[in-house]
């Protein structure tokens, strides 16, 4: 048949499997997982997240164990969450230099000393209000909130915390506490910051696993109105200029559009936050049969990726990471 019109034939590469890979522009490694680790005081036995399968708080007496099977799998980094035995008004088990967090930064660089670990740097899993800062008369008070969190993350970095990942949202935090690490002796620990954090519905699971929900109202003043494209910019533009090292976009997938535009004002790497609820979608879905999980988890993670992402911190860490290898 002779064809009378010119078209381009896109279809030749991809004839084989071996041709497709050899033309694939975005790839999935283990060193690109950032692996959420909760861990809780005083329990002896890990406690499962009834909202997210297969995720868990662990128990401090089991961090051996945890740790083991992180590195066996060949994930390199973990944030670390606190989950308390007491709060209060002010979240002072936050910057407790004996703090659940604190110990469990101490534990891993001892005994795992090739991960990374970065320390989530918030007060909610602390104050008995649940909310990110100091509360008067109903109002979450940003000023006195810095004083806090600044406090919070000399003591992360003191117990050995290799990245500071302060998660807020409150007005000059990346300042303040960069301000704070300089003075006391941490000039070298990064800061990766929640530059971009949608107020979502995306992270109710979360919740459950850090026992952080608000006692009151909610986090809309201070966390990002979904609707919002432009303020994401300025936020990214205020975070850099108060020397952020990292950025990063949550939730992740909703907000693909945001991360790409993120990574193309800026040059520093950037991290998605793949959020509990985009992971409990897919486990619920696959538990019932009507997706493949591993295919469209591996799909979900690669928009990532190609959006811009650098690197995605991901409850599917340690599925992907088996995927991988087979």
């Amino acid at each position: 048949m002779e064809m009378t019109n010119e078209f381009k034939r896109h279809r030749r590469l991809r004839q084989t499997p071996s041709i497709r890979s050899m033309v694939r522009e975005t790839h999935l490694h283990p060193e690109d997982f950032i692996f959420p680790l909760f861990v809780v005081e005083g329990a002896k036995t890990n406690n499962d997240v009834a909202s997210m399968p297969g995720v868990y708080q662990v128990a401090f007496d089991n961090l051996k164990e945890e740790l083991d099977e992180i590195v066996g799998l060949g994930l390199t980094s973990v944030i670390v969450f606190g989950v308390p035995k007491e709060k209060d008004p002010y979240g002072k088990e936050a910057y407790n230099e004996q703090g659940i967090v604190q110990k469990s930064i101490r534990f891993i660089k001892d005994y795992a000393p090739q991960l990374t670990v970065i320390a989530d740097t918030c007060l909610c899993q602390y104050t008995d209000h649940g909310h990110c800062g100091v509360v008067r008369e109903g109002v979450i008070e940003n000023d006195a909130s810095l004083e806090l969190l600044a406090k919070t993350a000399v003591t992360q970095a003191g117990a050995g915390a290799d990245i500071i990942a302060p998660s807020n949202m409150m007005d000059g935090f990346v300042s303040h506490i960069r301000e704070e690490l300089d003075e006391s002796g941490y000039p070298h620990v990064p800061i990766m910051s929640y530059a971009v954090k949608y107020a979502s519905a995306f992270y109710g699971p979360f919740r459950d696993a850090a026992h952080s929900t608000p006692q009151f109202g909610d986090r809309k003043t201070y966390q990002m109105d979904p609707a919002n494209r432009m303020e994401a910019k300025r936020e990214v533009e205020s975070d850099l200029a108060e020397g952020a090292d990292f950025l990063i976009v949550k939730p992740a997938l909703s907000y693909l559009d945001i991360m790409r535009e993120t990574r193309e004002v800026s040059n520093v790497p950037i991290v998605a936050y793949n959020v509990s609820g985009e992971y409990s979608m897919i486990k619920a879905a696959a538990e019932q049969g009507w997706v493949d999980e591993k295919a469209i988890v591996s799909e979900k993670l690669l928009s990532m990726k190609r959006a811009g992402a650098d690197m995605i911190v991901t409850y599917h860490a340690k599925d992907m990471a088996k995927w991988l290898k087979e």
